[in-house]
């Protein structure tokens, strides 16, 4: 099946709550990291990173949506072979984003890049570590690209196709971008830093 939505947002700007939300409103599945270390596909996405071709149709077979890193990098090329698709921009405050990388994916990229001969460390050198140049942990260098990346997108894509969207504004402009219903329940918050931490830390380290 075809995507229908593209995350452009970078991780930690709520693309977890999103993924949840996508999936309670029927665009799920929805691909994220998660779905990476689950199914242990980091193959494609350091040929990705590479810059050779990849089949994006493979990556993501049974799939609506896709959010977070790695598929966020790539929102251009999944934009132009998903023309139907719509693309959501998640932001937050550019210094608690970087914050929050600090304390979760961040903490621990260093170590996954270390290791230049599995799939993962180049994926993780490739996807993220290289975005930033390497200065993980430099709050000017990491807000700059932070800030490029957002209005990148919002230059790239047309209006009418984009939502620019905060997770705490809840349910109503995502419903109303995607033409259904508010559900009667919590907009989904999740993925805390603890949470992140309970369900990455020993993937990310090794243990």
């Amino acid at each position: 099946m075809p995507l229908s939505v593209i995350g452009a947002g970078l991780g930690r700007t709520g693309t977890m709550s999103l993924k949840i939300a996508l999936e309670q409103l029927g665009f799920g599945p929805c691909y994220h990291m998660t779905e990476v270390f689950q199914h242990k596909a980091f193959e494609p996405w350091d040929r990705a990173g590479s810059g050779q071709p990849v089949d994006w149709e493979q990556v993501f077979a049974g799939y609506q949506s896709a959010v977070d890193w790695p598929a966020c990098n790539f929102y251009r090329p999944l934009a132009e072979k998903y023309p139907k698709a719509k693309v959501i921009l998640t932001l937050r405050d550019a210094d608690a984003w970087f914050d929050s990388t600090q304390a979760t994916i961040f903490r621990h990229v260093d170590l996954m890049v270390a290791d230049q001969s599995t799939a993962a460390g180049r994926m993780f050198k490739r996807i993220i570590a290289d975005m930033f140049a390497g200065q993980l942990h430099d709050r000017a260098r990491c807000v700059e690209v932070f800030n490029r990346h957002n209005a990148e997108v919002q230059k790239a894509i047309p209006a009418e196709r984009l939502l620019v969207f905060y997770p705490a504004q809840g349910w109503a402009p995502l419903c109303r971008f995607l033409g259904v219903a508010v559900p009667d329940q919590p907009f989904p918050r999740a993925n805390t830093t603890e949470e992140f931490l309970q369900r990455f830390g020993d993937r990310l380290t090794g243990g």
